[in-house]
């Protein structure tokens, strides 16, 4: 069967009721309140988005993030009471596409994972045959796949997108605003979302990610792709 949500979190009450509101507003959405339980559900299931608590009463959500990397490259959003930077980076770190604290309003959670799902809904309507390009760099865009030198670069479905959304301005500033505004739809999120991602996206397509020559940093602006023919 295939839900539109998966809410992976050992608080029940919280879940079960997250769980109801969501599907109340059509959101198709499961729960599952263990490690063990969301990786026996996602052998038999599919979902197009998933909500991860850091503390699982079995195990640990980055540990469970990490697994499900392997194998799926849908939006994973982090769910916890835990709110050190230091969570927050691990979790974009391992393939989080975002990073939400509890407690949290169900209509606002609600409405960033509509927006998430319309997202990558629209990714897939919009895909064309095209492929994009740049020296060594290659991103097919139909097939979301990025290779540098013929050798595979594994992105998240945020990383692809941001990546997408940076080809398609290239050669021009943009802004952070406009990035959060177009990529995330999200004015709420932080810069430190933001900097993890570009900072994934120059170690996976860059030679030197330290000294970038593709993804610039314009100070105090944004970013800018910078393509190696100027076009």
């Amino acid at each position: 069967m295939r839900y539109d949500c998966l809410i992976i979190d050992d608080e029940k009450v919280l879940a079960d009721n997250t769980c109801e509101y969501f599907n109340m507003f059509e959101v198709k959405t499961a729960v599952c309140y263990s490690q063990a339980e969301a990786t026996e559900f996602l052998k038999n299931n599919e979902t197009n988005l998933i909500l991860l608590d850091i503390n699982l009463g079995d195990g640990s959500g980055f540990e469970l993030c990490k697994h499900i990397r392997t194998t799926l490259n849908i939006p994973i959003l982090f769910v916890s009471a835990r709110n050190t930077d230091d969570d927050k980076i691990i979790a974009l770190n391992i393939g989080g596409d975002d990073y939400i604290e509890k407690p949290y309003s169900l209509g606002v959670l609600l409405a960033k994972v509509k927006v998430m799902l319309r997202r990558f809904g629209a990714v897939e309507e919009k895909a064309t045959a095209e492929i994009f390009e740049d020296g060594e760099l290659k991103v097919d865009m139909k097939n979301k796949t990025v290779t540098v030198a013929g050798d595979p670069r594994k992105l998240t479905s945020m990383e692809f997108s941001l990546l997408c959304y940076l080809i398609e301005n290239r050669n021009r500033l943009i802004t952070k605003a406009e990035l959060f505004d177009n990529v995330w739809k999200d004015k709420f999120t932080s810069d430190g979302t933001l900097n993890v991602h570009i900072r994934k996206l120059r170690e996976a397509i860059e030679a030197d990610p330290k000294n970038p020559t593709r993804i610039m940093t314009v100070w105090k602006e944004g970013y800018k792709y910078v393509s190696e023919d100027g076009k």
